[in-house]
């Protein structure tokens, strides 16, 4: 017999998954890990919506987290862009060093 898993271990889940992105993005200073750890951030979002629609018996979670997704890849698309081409530049550069782009 195969267990069901209650909507409290993904949520559970999701938190921890949350907060080790939250982590990450405050701790480290590369862009690039730091684009990863929204991007986890974002996947943890998207296990939540996707746990309570389930729960719900609801579409909607499902609709919102692929809306989700579209932004996030939009947002991989420019953000990587952007940063691999300071990234060829200057190999070392921290997220300190780009916040000096501001024009």
């Amino acid at each position: 017999m195969i267990a069901a898993i209650e909507t409290t271990w993904y949520l559970v889940v999701a938190a921890l998954l949350f907060s080790l992105g939250a982590f990450g993005l405050l701790i480290r200073r590369n862009p690039l890990v730091m684009f990863m750890c929204i991007e986890l951030m974002l996947n943890a979002a998207n296990l939540t919506f996707v746990a309570l629609a389930t729960q719900l018996g609801d579409i909607n979670g499902q609709t919102a987290v692929f809306f989700v997704l579209v932004v996030a890849a939009a947002e991989v698309v420019v953000g990587l862009g952007i940063l691999v081409s300071i990234l060829r530049r200057r190999p070392g550069a921290t997220a300190d060093d780009l916040a000096e782009l501001r024009g």
